[in-house]
């Protein structure tokens, strides 16, 4: 029975992340299961799905703490509750999520600018895709995350050395990304977080020594190892809001972060990354005057009234066939 269900299942990876998810949710009143992946199995032509709505927390930094990561498993497991007809929020978000070459031709198919790239699957070819991109460079994994595998190289002989003893970062699906290196204005990059394609809040990150690790949430930030960084609520100019929500949008992204920076070479806006899991700013009420958490669940809220409302008028449709 529909009625028995809880109103959302949250599946997710990470064991701590999700914390103040959870308080939101008991804050609200909100019936909800929690599903970690580890241990999950599906029966394809079974397993209904454990909530009225089923809510995606899948992290892509998650084979780094597992290399049996549930990344492509999960992708199958939504697909499988779609196809019974259960709303899985943020499940679209997966492919945009999954590959920062994707990203990065969304970015520009939008008349957008991100750090010049090229992408590559086999290192032997990285440093033909360098060619012509002004060094330092960065060679990325296509699916990161916690600013995974990224490595800096100060000039072609040291890219190739790399390259040559396949020490160059790939992703878990074997794709490299080489990109060159942007110096960020004030030494900050800008995240800007968005619900249901419209702008959330934004936080300037400064790091020290240019670190890529840049998750700004409680449980990364005790990580042993983990940047000091300093967030500090910002507001984008309207034009780059309206540009994040446009990637927002198109990326499918309906709770998910944007990070762009300012090229101190000439000023330009940078896009460079998607996230379509969004670990809201640590000590949200001090940094930004409001728990964002609130905004999610409010929103939750309501797509949970929608789905109940469609299962209510399709029953009584069928009762009355």
């Amino acid at each position: 029975m529909t009625d028995a269900l809880p109103d959302l299942a949250i599946v997710y990876e990470h064991p701590d992340w999700f914390e103040p998810l959870f308080a939101a949710l008991d804050r609200h009143g909100v019936s909800y299961v929690k599903v970690p992946l580890a241990g999950d199995v599906f029966d394809p032509t079974g397993s209904p799905a454990p909530g009225t709505v089923v809510f995606s927390r899948v992290a892509m930094s998650s084979f780094l703490r597992e290399p049996e990561h549930p990344i492509f498993y999960a992708q199958s497991l939504f697909e499988h509750w779609q196809g019974q007809g259960t709303r899985v929020v943020n499940a679209s978000a997966l492919n945009i999520d999954t590959s920062k070459a994707r990203q990065m031709s969304l970015i520009a198919r939008l008349g957008l600018k991100g750090p010049a790239t090229r992408v590559a699957h086999r290192q032997a070819d990285i440093p033909k895709a360098a060619e012509g991109l002004r060094y330092p460079l960065l060679v990325k994994a296509d699916i990161g995350g916690a600013g995974a595998g990224i490595t800096r190289y100060e000039d072609a002989e040291k890219l190739a050395e790399a390259a040559g003893e396949k020490w160059c970062p790939v992703g878990v699906n074997g794709i490299s990304l080489v990109q060159e290196y942007a110096p960020r204005r004030d030494g900050k990059v800008t995240r800007v977080e968005t619900l249901n394609g419209k702008y959330l809040y934004a936080i300037d990150i400064e790091s020290p020594g240019d670190a890529f690790d840049l998750c700004p949430a409680d449980a990364c930030l005790v990580r042993p190892g983990a940047p000091t960084l300093t967030m500090t609520k910002t507001t984008p100019s309207p034009e780059i809001i309206e540009a994040v929500e446009r990637l927002a949008v198109a990326g499918e992204l309906e709770v998910g972060g944007i990070e762009y920076l300012i090229d101190d070479r000439d000023g330009s806006v940078l896009f460079y990354d998607i996230n379509g899991l969004s670990n809201f700013v640590a000590k949200p009420v001090e940094v930004l005057g409001f728990d964002p958490h609130d905004n999610l669940v409010d929103w939750l809220k309501g797509i949970v009234a929608e789905e109940k409302a469609k299962r209510a008028e399709t029953f009584k449709a069928g009762a009355a066939a």
